[in-house]
């Protein structure tokens, strides 16, 4: 029998999937590893490590890198290629940006980096910079519109972001890096630099009242600040949103003041504080200039971009939310493929109750059920914790902080009761609507792992629905034994959520 050819491709395609893959970054500030557990729309880091180096230090004063930087940064890459080597990952792209790009000794630099390194390096332009910063926005925030900004050490990338179709980038030298070394340190020339070169950025045009996407960890940094002035009930970057009138003043402020006297500034690592104040002057001007809706923190950027790229057009259809949340059931619940039976059985009972649900609403419910049984290994006294702690803090993209504290709400709830959500910070991230619908969603849950242990197939046969007035779960003969005060008693907390007579139809047993 001969195999179809399309067979054996597609048998190798998923082969390639399964093996780690792993980007080396050389920037203008910092020289870093990332290595994925595979090639995939939800991607997992399984190590992550930079080395803050500095190249981009005085290359637009002196067009030179520093000679102390290149050994740090081939020093570093000699230690990636280890471990690598370590981690048997033979999938390695290597790339370059605007310190090697601009610096007279870059081509020399790049040469030793190879050799270090031991991959070919891609020395990326300014445009395709700007290309792969949107594809990674496009690939970790869901439907993004604006525009992308990705702020490194030696230069500042923009790029129009619409319906996921990219407008051309720009690239200006408004990295904190060359901003410094431009301005002599000086905050007031750095000003008057990144004005003239913002008032003339064409993708800023066009940004009035949409979001501006920030990329780069000199604004991560940025954010993380303004976390820890707001006390802000989450320790997650990716998808942060700043209101334009707070990400101006706060800019503000760290224009003014010497960031060493800020309050948790602990929370930046010593080699990002110099470039705080450039990376807020930068922000500013784009404020001033674009007047944008929001600003939008972006952990994903070119490396992600970059292996966005890589996949074929289904793969990149697919939900990188509910592709994880599968994952993280694959790899934590007791039963992987019980989501499954909890989304259809959950899809009828949201249908029949008159629930009406956005396309959002719809696809963070199953995702909840994906991830309702994650925290089971812990002691049941503290499976609630244990599910705030996983789903607050797993690296998710696609999901926005309501969102993510509406996935963390409905674990919580789902173990520790409906009337657990008052003392939780999370819940006011929390319009009403979704609350409500993290209430009703939790107790439906509740009732279904009374009733099924966690364990497929029984879901499809006990049927829960609303038909006139009535909450009704019907069990089969064979499951009429499950009755009990319990799943009588949650059955009718979820009734009253819904604002339905909570009735069990059992069928008699057979004496």
């Amino acid at each position: 029998m001969r195999t179809d050819a399309a067979e054996v491709e597609a048998a190798a395609h998923a082969e390639e999937a399964q093996r780690p893959v792993a980007i080396v970054d050389i920037g203008s500030n910092s020289v870093r590893l990332v290595a994925y557990s595979a090639l995939g729309r939800a991607l997992t880091p399984i190590f992550n490590e930079k080395a803050m180096c500095g190249l981009g230090r005085g290359v637009v004063t002196t067009g030179r890198l520093p000679d102390d930087a290149i050994r740090k940064a081939l020093a570093a890459l000699r230690r990636f290629r280890s471990l690598c080597e370590i981690m048997e990952i033979g999938d390695i792209e290597v790339i370059a940006t605007a310190a090697a790009r601009d610096a007279v000794n870059g081509a020399a630099f790049l040469a030793a980096a190879q050799e270090a390194i031991g991959r070919e390096i891609s020395l990326l332009s300014g445009r395709r910079e700007a290309e792969l910063s949107a594809l990674g926005v496009i690939s970790a925030i869901h439907e993004p519109d604006g525009v992308v900004g990705d702020l490194g050490g030696g230069s500042l990338e923009l790029i129009d972001l619409q319906d996921g179709e990219m407008g051309e980038g720009v690239t200006l030298p408004l990295g904190g890096l060359a901003l410094m070394d431009a301005a002599s340190r000086s905050t007031r020339q750095a000003s008057r630099i990144a004005r003239k070169a913002i008032d003339e950025a064409l993708p800023l045009q066009r940004l009035k009242g949409r979001t501006f996407y920030a990329v780069g960890g000199t604004w991560r940094a940025l954010a993380r600040l303004h976390m820890r002035q707001r006390n802000y009930p989450l320790d997650m970057m990716h998808n942060y949103r700043i209101p334009t009138s707070d990400a101006a003043e706060f800019a503000s402020l760290l224009e003014r003041v010497d960031s060493e006297a800020l309050a948790d500034i602990a929370a930046v690592s010593a080699a990002r504080r110099p470039l705080l104040a450039y990376g807020a002057i930068v922000l500013d001007e784009v404020i001033r200039k674009a007047r944008p809706k929001e600003i939008v923190i972006s952990a994903a950027g070119v490396r992600e971009g970059l292996l966005y790229e890589r996949l074929s057009p289904q793969q990149r259809a697919a939900d990188p939310l509910v592709a994880a949340a599968r994952e993280l059931e694959r790899a934590m619940a007791r039963a992987p493929g019980y989501g499954d039976d909890l989304i259809a059985w959950t899809d009828a009972l949201f249908s029949s109750s008159g629930l009406q649900e956005t396309e959002d609403e719809a696809r963070l419910r199953h995702t909840a059920c994906f991830l309702s049984d994650v925290s089971w290994r812990a002691h049941p006294d503290y499976r609630a914790n244990q599910a705030m702690n996983v789903i607050a803090n797993s690296a998710f993209v696609a999901v926005d902080h309501p969102g993510r504290a509406f996935l963390a709400l409905v674990a919580v709830l789902r173990h520790a009761g409906p009337d657990s959500e008052g003392a939780l910070p999370v819940r006011g991230l929390l319009s009403p609507r979704l609350l409500e619908r993290a209430r009703v969603l939790s107790a439906a849950l509740r009732v279904a792992y009374l009733l099924t242990a966690a364990m497929p197939g029984v879901l499809p046969r006990t049927p829960l629905v609303t038909h006139e007035g009535r909450l009704i779960l019907s069990l089969p003969m064979e499951f009429a034994d499950l009755v009990s005060e319990r799943l009588a008693s949650r059955s009718k907390a979820l009734g009253r959520l819904i604002g339905a007579e909570a009735v069990i139809e059992a069928a008699a047993p057979v004496l």
